[in-house]
């Protein structure tokens, strides 16, 4: 095996991770669609897609470095909001501690003296930069735009019909 069995255990925990993102992400966008805000709601059944597919990657990492992936169980995403602001919040504060999580499992790598998890994070730790900077720009829209959210569904709209910044890079 490529990696110690601490950090098999370290990604398994994170593989359940992002797994919550998933759910919580489809919970939001569920909510979004219920708010008849069809803009939004895409925008979270794309983010959701995103971490489902990190966590596949994940579960790919694990089996090629030899260790056995286990999935451990997954708590219910909160499905309820107040607002867009707190939904939008609860998904910055989410992206936030995933950011924290991934930074952990590169200090472990570290004191592991595992040079090839290391390396295969360095994708998640710029990935996080892209997830908090969206998602903090998307809470400040939802501010801004106060209780007339179509607004936000313009941004998003005409987001959508360019590449962003990072794929034009």
């Amino acid at each position: 095996m490529l990696i110690s069995d601490k950090m098999v255990a370290a990604i398994n925990k994170q593989i359940g991770n992002e797994f919550g993102a998933y759910l919580q992400y489809v919970a939001i966008a569920a909510y979004f669609g219920n708010e008849s805000l069809p803009e939004l709601s895409k925008h979270f059944n794309k983010q959701a897609l995103e971490e489902s597919q990190h966590a596949m990657k994940f579960v790919n990492y694990v089996l090629d470095a030899g260790g056995l992936p286990e999935i451990p169980a997954i708590p219910a995403p909160k499905s309820r909001f107040s607002s867009a602001e707190e939904a939008v919040k609860l998904s910055l504060d989410w992206e936030l501690t995933v950011t924290k999580q991934i930074n952990e499992l590169v200090d472990l790598a570290g004191k592991e003296n595992d040079h090839t998890s290391h390396s295969f994070l360095q994708w998640f730790v710029n990935e996080q930069l892209e997830e908090v900077s969206s998602m903090d720009m998307l809470l400040k829209i939802v501010r801004r735009a106060a209780q007339n959210l179509l607004f936000v569904e313009d941004y998003l709209a005409r987001k959508g019909l360019r590449p962003s910044a990072s794929a034009a890079g």
